[in-house]
């Protein structure tokens, strides 16, 4: 069941990009975004990963944090990070575990077939680990402006 609105962040530790480990403890008191994205490297996810970065100061103003994650292992995600300039950490879940947790795993369609794969979405989490929005399936460009827009 995916996670909605009001629900608790789901527990997890992830590697991160630099190859801490990262947990929603990590965020105690701060609020923070978290957005799935399918692959390092490939154009779409290139784009919203630089959309985030091309926010990161608006959204650290409004006092937000910002992590990536996707099924890439911490070497591609610290040569993604490196290569993009991006100021934000990003972190492996190489199983999906995470993904499925919060609803971010599933079954897509894409030019008429149908497979399991990471659904492109995008949560705020308030400062006591409580999901305050949740996007799913949202476009790899504009999506993380439209957030700025909201949050910020």
């Amino acid at each position: 069941m995916p996670v909605e609105q009001g629900d608790q962040v789901p527990a997890f530790s992830l590697t991160a990009d630099d190859g801490s480990v990262v947990s929603p403890a990590d965020f105690a008191g701060r609020r923070f975004i978290i957005y799935f994205y399918p692959a390092a490297f490939t154009p779409g996810c290139t784009a919203q990963s630089c959309d985030f970065r091309d926010r990161h100061e608006a959204f650290t103003a409004a006092g937000f944090d910002i992590v990536g994650i996707s099924p890439d292992d911490p070497g591609k995600l610290a040569d993604f990070r490196a290569e993009h300039s991006l100021p934000f950490r990003l972190l492996s879940d190489p199983d999906h575990s995470v993904a499925a947790a919060f609803g971010a795993w599933g079954t897509k369609k894409n030019y008429g077939r149908e497979y399991e794969g990471l659904i492109r979405s995008t949560y705020v989490i308030d400062a006591d680990g409580t999901i305050e929005k949740a996007w799913r399936n949202v476009k790899a460009t504009g999506h993380a402006e439209r957030i700025a827009k909201e949050v910020t």
